[in-house]
């Protein structure tokens, strides 16, 4: 269920709204005047969903990559690559 605050609790009381993006690593939706006004979530959670966001984009070029050549490179030989390049 979606937390959501009334701008004024971001004024009065920040550090309560700061422990409740921590606590339950959730975005808190502020309102002004009843209405929608913005997101607040911690740095932790932002990270996470940025780089979720980042892997559905890179799984949705290799699914694409995968359309345009079907018959890719064998799997064994990209951990093989991937082995050189680490040492």
């Amino acid at each position: 269920m979606p937390i959501i605050r009334p701008i004024s609790d971001l004024r009065n009381h920040a550090d309560q709204i700061e422990k409740i993006c921590h606590k339950w690593h959730e975005p808190v939706f502020i309102t002004k005047n009843g209405r929608e006004s913005m997101v607040l979530m911690s740095q932790a959670f932002y990270e996470l969903e940025f780089a979720r966001k980042d892997l559905i984009q890179k799984l949705k070029e290799g699914e694409e990559s995968l359309r345009k050549k079907p018959n890719g490179v064998p799997f064994h030989k990209v951990v093989k690559e991937l082995r050189k390049k680490l040492r």
